[in-house]
């Protein structure tokens, strides 16, 4: 009755531990109740236990609150002519009499479903050695599926099922947390640098989708670097960035800007004073001791993105990931699937993504041309209402347009004097948290350094 793969031999199986599991739940109500959350049908090897746990299911959904027996479970198994199919009763009998202990269940249940696992790994890996010489199937999807079945695979290895937690015992746990925080700060969020936005947020929170929006040219991927850069270089925190849009030359370049404070257009230029090749040297120093890893593959496929993001997170051990932007991300759907239904296919990927990962992404987007001139809003978010309805946050940028002659596009300010922070003038932008799934919304004003392509907080 075995099935013979791999050369001839058997697949990972014990007979015994599988006849102690059903044996104990045909004893004991408790530890039917402790296993059977946790197992499949497909975790038997036998096909006669794999009948006789269905029936078991099956008969605690037809007759709720009936005790499951010996004498009951055979008599149902003879009304649905499956006695025989499941060995008969002299062998459910067995099954019974054979238990060392039904405490023991929870032990025998967790050795059926990890030999089941292995069972899931050898099919895999014989699915993959079939595909890998079949040429008419594409390799990076090949590598992006067989990625994906292996991530499943190690999540259902640590999802045996929980108890629910008593709430004496969750709010202890809880208020002990909130003691920790009184002490030393809410340490669960990944602070962004800028005051204002870790007091409304936070920081941002593992498996979180974070999306920034804003009209082109308002400070998008600067906004996100300035981020970056206090994550990864000032405070050694292991960070992602995804440019499909930058090389990632031309984004160290804009870094090594903001952290030396050298006007851009002298570091693209290369027209350096001496106090300038001082500060960027400097600044190089602290880059290179930091934690930031650039992938800047234009017009990057969803599935290369995703396995690039899991390398960087086992290799790296990456505490955030942020991406340049969605819009320019290649889905895996045909080109014939309308715009809005790939950018949602998308939107869905970078959250499931986040929460395999447990960490945050920051996902950069376009709003549409409709907020040209005014403060933008979640409807304006472009191509995919699905972005809005994903995302755990949206952070959305306005900023006055300049005029040619440097000014803010807006006569009432046009007399006012200019704001200046480290020598380096300052434009005010309004950084809108629109949506929040766990906490407040509302709008900070903070100042956007164009020379220095860097976002700072205004000084108060």
């Amino acid at each position: 009755m075995a099935l013979n793969i791999d050369g001839g031999r058997v697949p990972p199986h014990n007979d015994d531990a599988e006849r102690a599991v059903l044996g104990a739940i045909l004893l004991s109500s408790d530890a039917f109740n402790e296993v059977i959350e946790n197992l499949r049908r497909e975790d038997f090897y036998s096909p006669s236990h794999q009948a006789l746990f269905d029936a078991v299911i099956s008969f605690q959904q037809d007759h709720s609150g009936q005790i499951i027996d010996l004498i009951t479970i055979t008599d149902y198994l003879k009304s649905k002519n499956l006695l025989e199919l499941c060995g008969g009763m002299a062998y459910i009998a067995s099954l019974t009499s054979n238990v060392p202990t039904t405490t023991n269940a929870v032990y025998y249940a967790q050795i059926v479903r990890s030999l089941s696992l292995r069972r899931s790994l050898i099919k895999f890996s014989s699915s993959l050695f079939d595909n890998v010489f079949d040429e008419s199937k594409d390799i990076a999807n090949l590598l992006d599926e067989g990625e994906r079945s292996l991530s499943d695979l190690q999540t259902s290895s640590t999802s045996f099922a929980e108890k629910y937690q008593d709430g004496s015992i969750l709010v202890k746990s809880t208020v002990d947390l909130l003691m920790e925080r009184l002490k030393h700060g809410n340490t669960d969020g990944i602070k962004t640098g800028f005051s204002q936005l870790d007091d409304m947020t936070g920081g941002f929170q593992p498996s979180e989708f974070i999306v920034i929006g804003a009209r082109p040219s308002v400070g998008k991927t600067a906004f996100a670097i300035s981020m970056a850069i206090d994550m990864a270089i000032h405070r050694k925190i292991p960070v992602g960035f995804f440019s499909a849009e930058m090389t990632s030359m031309a984004i160290m370049e804009r870094i090594l800007a903001a952290e030396s404070r050298v006007d851009s257009k002298r570091i693209r230029s290369a027209v350096l004073r001496n106090q300038d090749t001082n500060a960027i040297i400097d600044a190089a120093g602290r880059i290179y001791l930091g934690k930031l890893y650039i992938q800047d593959t234009p017009n990057i496929k969803l599935f290369d993105l995703r396995s690039q993001a899991r390398r960087m997170k086992r290799e790296r051990d990456i505490k955030i990931l942020f991406i340049d932007y969605i819009s320019l991300i290649n889905p895996e759907s045909n080109a014939n699937v309308p715009r809005h239904e790939q950018v949602a296919e998308i939107s869905r990927s970078l959250k499931s993504l986040a929460r395999e990962l447990k960490i945050p992404i920051v996902a950069l987007s376009q709003v549409s041309r409709d907020a040209e001139g005014k403060e933008p809003n979640l409807a304006n978010l472009r191509e995919s209402g699905s972005v809005e309805q994903d995302a755990d946050v949206v952070i959305l940028l306005h900023r006055d347009r300049l005029v040619n002659n440097g000014e803010n596009d807006n006569s009432s300010k046009k007399n006012e004097p200019q704001i200046m922070q480290n020598g380096f003038p300052v434009q005010e932008t309004k950084v809108i948290l629109a949506k929040q799934r766990n906490g407040e919304t509302g709008v900070i004003k903070m100042g956007f350094q164009n020379q220095l392509v860097r976002f700072v907080d205004l000084e108060r």
